[in-house]
Order: structure tokens, then sequence, then C-alpha cells
């Protein structure tokens, strides 16, 4: 009732500003209430209680019946530190999302003071005027006051696809989306009072399905459990068979299960995306989606428009052909000053033309802080800016005398307002020369003019109009837009990105097809393409009608580098997406209008446009570009790139520590217990958890490397036979083997020779502290190795990744406190190594890296041999 009240006694002028203001205090932001989340304390608890910890948890337990209380407490310190921070990395991930997702523009465009303006959705009020157009999501409950043949797509709140018209006097709700057509409409509820506030809640109870990403990391998780428990269960069996007590089987068992558990594994990935993510916003690319960093990094092929993406999408109309003859217009940006060159007829014409073309608009430019903006549609704003220059700032029709409007059909591909007895339409030429009244020679001038505009790579739009009185409410614009007076040809410029010619090259570089698909004509597509190089070696340009209607030879023609499509439909952009798929393309997809959706929706990226896009294509995309600039989109593979080789780094990393933290136990067990443990269990629990966990975040914090777009995408599993080969086959062993050689020569440096006693007490204790300090030197020799597959660290430059040089020496620190404070150093059950054991220790810092720069060089040396040309 209070709503229908608000509406009858609204005024088209909008309120004004100091009564926004003062029901904005009252009334509180148009936003929708925070969705409840699950409390703290069960986030923390679902940390302690994973596969992993729930294996973990076992193990303590099983220690402490054994009689073992030190190593299940160690155990259980593991759990906690463990949970606790991937706690703090899970907090800081959605801390981090809430903040990126205020970058997003959400503004719309409303009356207040008798003028449109632009204002953020979060300061509507009752009472405003809000003007909607296609695209446009409802920011809140409306009752409209205009409706020119208006549709909504009200899925989002029935569960319908197909769009509803709704006509003047109509409710529409808040989260309903303008397919096609445009209104006007009054608020007449806001935030947490709106319909769709009391549906929201349900959305949060929608849980996305697992990503590719996702399922690959809980293969590796289960897969490394499974492995780790299986090793352990063989090595207690063929403990208790050589003789050794239950107790001490179950002690290296136990130690065998937590050297090969990963336990830093998933929230390393997590914090690895995260920060790629936080790499790409600052990139102005933003991630909706964690999972799509990785994605990116996997791209084939990228389907791009032009208008905003490919170009500056900063409009000006530069030439305009009448039959009176052609005009010249100079002026910068949306300034409405500047000047004309014609014959003078032709200027009256233009101006015509141009009075048209901004009745026919709803883009308008603004005065605010010394500057000329615009608002709205780019295009309709530069076509208000030229008729200002010919006319006057002050000039459009006001919005009182409009009769009807028929908004912009991608299908009809024009848009009219009907205006005191007068038509005014404008719209592609295609569209608009064929419905014109004038004779056959006008119109091959016409014809002419369009392909020699659309030649030089300028967007024309035909203006027409049309004397008649009130058609009546129910006539279609297909009826009266017939018998049109053709007033001219508009020919504006939207001159390519700078950036755009080297981000395509980066493309090619990095194995990625470009194609583009535009609705603009061919001949402007053309232009274009060819200007920014986009264009291949057969320079081919396809128009959307004339793609083939098989799919199969669809996605054959298309699979090419530098193709054009023009005239695209968004059914058309879905069916390409869906072609290339076909082949085996990961492809990445931009789109802007709420046609578009279905396009972004079905690529293995959807990149939508945060200045010129719309609400739906936003929402259905993964990457959002706040800059709208085709370079930033190579930016962000870029670093999903770097993202996947960083997690393939640290599963290096763990991998390679495991082994080495494996062989005393595996020596002990085969040696039937003769062979005394160079490592507790206790021990190793400090390394994973103590100074292995940083390296590996720094690792997954490591830069794009210069060459990451200088080869083709990367299809293979995180764990392959190459990774396998590397940890098990080099830096695992080479570690291993500095860590029993520091043991044994400390041993020696005790009086032990070959086939003597093992010595115990004190002597045993060095050894056991000149092993541990090996391995933990050699996961830093580790680290430095897996920051490359290609190049050894000194060509990379030692200082170029800051957190892994903090990292080190925080593993420094930490190695001086296991080995010099005294209680620490009683509990692990080591000390100080001899001079002699810390030297040979020292070592397996070169040692590693010796033994990665010889197995690169090798592996160089047989892709060399392999790429030679057989004689």
């Amino acid at each position: 009732m209070d709503g229908d009240r608000t509406a009858q006694t609204a005024t088209r002028s909008g309120l004004k500003s100091s009564e926004a203001a003062a029901r904005l205090r009252r009334d509180g932001p148009n936003q929708l209430p925070a969705p409840s989340r699950v409390p703290w304390w069960r986030r923390l608890f679902a940390q302690l209680t994973h596969f992993f910890a729930l294996l973990l948890w076992f193990a303590a337990v099983l220690a402490l019946v054994a009689g073992m209380p030190e190593l299940g407490i160690a155990i259980v310190v593991v759990i906690v530190v463990n949970g606790l921070f991937a706690f703090a990395q899970q907090e800081r991930a959605e801390k981090a999302a809430d903040k990126l997702g205020e970058l997003l523009p959400t503004s719309i465009v409303v009356r207040r003071d008798g003028e449109l303006s632009p204002v953020h959705t979060r300061d509507l009020v009752v009472g405003d005027v809000v003007a909607l157009g296609g695209g446009d999501r409802v920011p809140a409950d409306l009752t409209l006051v205009v409706s020119e043949r208006c549709s909504f797509d009200e899925s989002t709140l029935t569960g319908e696809s197909e769009p509803v018209f709704r006509a003047t006097g109509t409710p529409v709700l808040a989260g309903t989306f303008v397919v096609e057509g445009e209104a006007e409409g009054v608020v007449t509820a806001t935030g947490a009072r709106t319909r769709l506030a009391g549906i929201a809640a349900l959305t949060t109870s929608v849980r996305r399905p697992p990503g590719q990403l996702d399922k690959e990391i809980q293969r590796i998780v289960r897969t490394l459990a499974f492995v780790s428990v299986g090793v352990g269960a063989v090595f207690f069996a063929v403990s208790l068979l050589v003789g050794i007590s239950w107790t001490n089987a179950f002690l290296f068992a136990v130690g065998i299960t937590v050297a090969l558990v990963p336990e830093g594994l998933l929230p390393t990935v997590t914090l690895s995306l995260a920060m790629g993510a936080q790499r790409m916003a600052r990139s102005d690319a933003l991630v909706r989606n964690l999972e799509a960093v990785e994605t990116l990094g996997a791209t084939t092929f990228i389907c791009t428009d032009k208008t905003g993406t490919l170009t500056q999408n900063q409009m000006n109309v530069v030439e305009v052909w009448t039959a009176d003859g052609s005009v010249s217009v100079h002026g910068e940006g949306y300034e409405p000053t500047g000047s004309v060159a014609g014959a003078p007829s032709a200027i009256a014409r233009a101006a015509e033309a141009g009075r048209a073309g901004v009745a026919a608009s709803k883009g308008r430019i603004v005065h605010k802080d010394g500057e000329w903006h615009p608002v709205g549609d780019p295009m309709e704003a530069a076509i208000a800016a030229f008729a200002a220059r010919l006319l006057s700032p002050d000039s459009p029709v006001p919005a009182e005398e409009v009769v009807r409007r028929f908004g912009f059909d991608p299908r009809r591909r024009r848009e009219s307002v009907i205006v005191r007895g007068q038509l005014f339409l404008k719209g592609a030429p295609d569209a608009v020369l064929p419905r014109c009244a004038a004779g056959r020679a006008l119109l091959v001038q016409a014809h002419s003019a369009v392909e020699d505009m659309a030649s030089r790579g300028l967007r024309v739009l035909a203006v027409a109009r049309l004397e008649l009185d009130d058609p009546g409410p129910d006539a279609s614009p297909d009826l009266i837009e017939r018998d049109l007076e053709l007033l001219g040809l508009l020919g504006l410029e939207d001159p390519p990105r700078t950036t755009v010619p080297r981000a395509l090259a980066a493309a090619r570089s990095a194995g990625i097809r470009v194609a583009m698909l535009t609705g603009d004509h061919p001949s402007t597509a053309h232009a274009i393409a060819r200007e920014i190089g986009l264009l291949g070696p057969d320079d081919m340009v396809v128009q959307g009608a004339d793609l083939p209607a098989d799919d199969q030879i669809l996605g054959a023609l298309l699979d090419r580098d530098g193709i054009v499509v023009s005239r695209v439909s968004p059914e058309q952009k879905l069916r390409v997406a869906k072609a290339l798929q076909a082949r085996g393309h990961i492809v990445a997809m931009t789109g802007d209008g709420v046609n578009d959706g279905p396009a972004l929706r079905q690529a293995d990226i959807g990149v939508a446009m945060g200045r010129g896009g719309t609400d739906v294509a936003r929402e259905a995309a993964d990457l959002v570009l706040l800059d709208d600039d085709f370079a930033t989109i190579m930016t962000a593979v870029e670093q999903g790139r770097a993202t996947y080789a960083n997690i393939r780094r640290f599963l290096t990393y763990h991998l390679t520590d495991n082994v080495a933290e494996l062989t005393p136990f595996a020596l002990w067990g085969l040696s039937g217990g003769l062979f005394p443990l160079a490592l507790s269990v206790l021990q190793i629990l400090c390394i994973d958890i103590g100074t292995d966990l940083l390296p590996a975040l720094a690792l997954g914090g490591e830069a794009p490397s210069k060459g990451v777009l200088e080869r083709p995408p990367e299809r293979r599993h995180l764990v392959d036979t190459s990774l396998f080969t590397r940890v098990f086959g080099v830096l695992g062993p080479t570690e291993a083997l500095v860590e029993m050689t520091a043991f044994l020569v400390a041993l020696m440096v005790a009086g032990w020779r070959p086939g003597g006693e093992f010595p115990t007490g004190s002597a045993l204790l060095a050894a056991s502290g000149a092993a541990f300090t090996a391995v933990v030197l050699g996961q830093i020799g580790t680290a430095f190795a897996c920051r490359s597959t290609s190049r050894p660290p000194w060509a990379m430059g030692w200082t170029t990744n800051r957190l892994l040089l903090w990292a080190v020496l925080a593993e420094l620190g930490t190695l001086a406190f296991f080995l010099l404070v005294t209680p620490v150093a009683d509990l692990l059950g080591h000390t100080v190594p001899p001079t002699e054991g810390f030297v040979v220790a020292v070592l397996a810092i070169p040692a590693v890296l010796l033994a990665d720069y010889t197995h690169k060089r090798v592996r160089q040396r047989r892709k060399a041999v392999g790429a030679r040309p057989v004689a």
C-alpha cells in the first residue's frame, strides 16, 4: 500500500538530493542483510577434523595407548598448529574476497533534482525514480511509471526462463533483469524490505560442486594418505617379522606415516590461489572463483569482443554522411565544443541527424568536476556530444515529451522513440536502410558510404525519422518503422587500445589462439583487426549468419588463429564456445550484454566487462575486467600459469622432504633394527611444522617467470612422471644421501667404524643432530631448486623472491632454536652436531643444487636432441 502511494505521488523529476539523503539516513543503505556465516568455532573445528587430521588424531591416540605421551602430544601440536594456520588462511581469503567484491561497479541511473545521474545502488531510497535499460539489474522493488515494451528476466525469483513483459503501473522486484526495452520505476522498498531479501537466505544453502583443481588436489591428498598408511602398515608387519617389539614397530610405522603425510598441502594450495587472485586484482582483473586462477593458465582459445575490449570504448562522431554531402567533425572526448567542416546544407542535415540520434538514445553527457562525462552507453553519449557541437548541450528531447520508446533489440539491431508526432530511429545501416523510402540512387550512395567508412574502421549508425500520429499502445515497432526518411550516417571512431598489439603477440607466443566476435559491420571489424594485428595469414572474416549449421564443421572453421566473426549474435557466441570445447580447447569468452550470460557460463572462463558490462554478464563470469582491457586477460593468464607452476613447486618441495624423512626409518626397518634411527618421529614433526612450511608458502607466492608466456599451455596433471622423477630420482635421494652421510660422519667422529658396534648415548644424539641439520639445510637447497624446472637459481637471481629469503632466515632461526635450546633439544632427542658432521650437513645445500642443475641440463640436452631434424 505504501509502495503504491509512493508511486502515485512520485514526480518524473525524481527526489531532491536533500530528501534522498534524509531517507537514506532513516531507512539505511539499499543492501541485503549479510548472509549468516558458519560460526568461527565450527569453521575451526572443521580444520581439526578433516581427513588428514583424523589420521593424525588416530596416531596420537595410539601413541598414548602405547605409552609414548611425548609422541602423542607432539602429534596433537601438529594438528592444532596446522588447523590454526589453515583457519587463518581461510579467514584471510574470505576477507580478501569481500574487499575485492567491493571493486565491482554497481551503480544505477536515477532522476534527482530533475536530472539523470549515476548513483551507487547502496544509496537508493524509497521514492527514487530509476531509469532501466536492457541488461540492467533491478536494484530494489519498483513500481513502473514508464514501460516501453519492457520485458524482465525473473528466473532468479520464479525459475521461469521466459522473459515477462511488464506494463506501466506493475511492480517489478529487486534481483530481476531487464531483457529488452526501457522503463522507469519508483522505488517502493529497499534492502531488507525487498522480496529478494526473503529469498536470499535460500541461496546461501546451495554449494557449488567441486571444480577440477579441487578434485585433483583431493585425489592427491587421498592418494598420499593411503600410501603413507599403507607403507606404515607394511613396515609395521616387517618390523614384527624381524623380531622388533610391537611398541618399537608401532613407533616405526607411525614415523613413516607422519613422514609421508604433507600436512601443509591444503593450506598452501589455498594461499597460492588467493595470492594469485590478489595479484590479478592489482592488475584490474577480479577473480570471482579462486579455482579460475588455475584454469586461466590452461586457456588455449580466447574469444573476445571488439568494442571496449580491443578498443578504448571512447567513441567520437568524426564524420557524417548526408544526402547533401559529408561533414567532418572535430572534438575531443565528450566535450560539447568542437568544429565541423562541410557544405552549409550538409551541416544542417547533420544537425537534424544529431537531434534524431539523441532523441533515440538514453546516453547523455554531464558536466561534473570541471569535465564532461558520459552517462549511459558510451556510443550514445558520443552522439549527444556530437549533437551538442552542432546545437547546444541542453538540446535533448525532454523525457516528458516521449510518447513511446522501442528499446534496442539485438535481433532488430535498432531502436526508436516517438516524440510529438515524430518517430526518431537509429541502428545498424543494414537494419535501417531497407526501411527507408529514399530513391534507389540515394540508397546506393548510402551503402557505398557505409562500406567506405567501415573500411576505415569507423562504426556506422544510420539515423532516420518518420512523421506519424500516436499508433496506439499495441502497435509493434516492425509495423511502425517503415517508409522512413534517411537523415544521415554517423561514423564513430573508437581507437584501438595501445596495449592490444603487444597482448596479441603475447597470446601467440603463449600458444593461445584469439578470435574476435563482434556485432559490428564486417568491414569495420576487418579494419580494426588489421590495425591491431589480429588477422591471421588467411585474413578470414565470417559473418554470423554464414556460420555452418553443423557444429563439427563450425569447430574446424574456427579452430585457427586470428579469425573474425562479425554480426555475431549471443546465441552464435554460445555455439562457438561449445564447438571449440568439443575440439579440446579451454575457452575464455568475453561478454558484456545480458544475452552473453549463457556463453559466459558455457565457457571454461567467462570474462565480463567491469565498466561497460551488465550485471547479468558480471554474475555469469569467472573473471571481471575492471578496466575492460584485453591486455588484462593476458596478465591474468600469466598469473594463472604462475599459480599452476607454484602448486607444482611446493608439491615437489613437500615430496622431496618426505623422501629424506622416510630414509632413516627405511634403513632402520630393513636392517631389522640394527641400524640406529637417524631421526625420531618428534624430529620429523618439528621439520614438517617448524621448518618446512614457510618455504613452501614462499614458493606458492613465486612471481610469474619471464618465459611463462613463451610456451604452450600445460594440460598435464599436477603430479606426473616428470615430477616423480625429479623427486624420487634426483632431489630426494640427494638430500637423503647427505643426511645419512652427516649422520655416519658424526658417528665416526665418536669412534665408530664400519662393521663395529654403533655408539649410543651422547654420540648418537650428536649424530642425530647432524642428520636433522642436514635435512633442514637440504630443504633450503630444495626450495631454491624448485623455483624453476629449467633454470638454476643463480640464473633467476637469488633475491627475486623476497618471501623465500625471509622464509629461509626464519628456517635458520628455527634450526638454531631446535639445536641450541637445551630443553627443546633434549625433548627432540638430539644435540649440537660435531664440526665434521655440521660441515657435511652444510654441503646439503650445494649438493642438492648441483644434482638439480645436472638433471636440468640432461633434460635440456635430451630435448635438443629430440628436436633435431632427422637426416
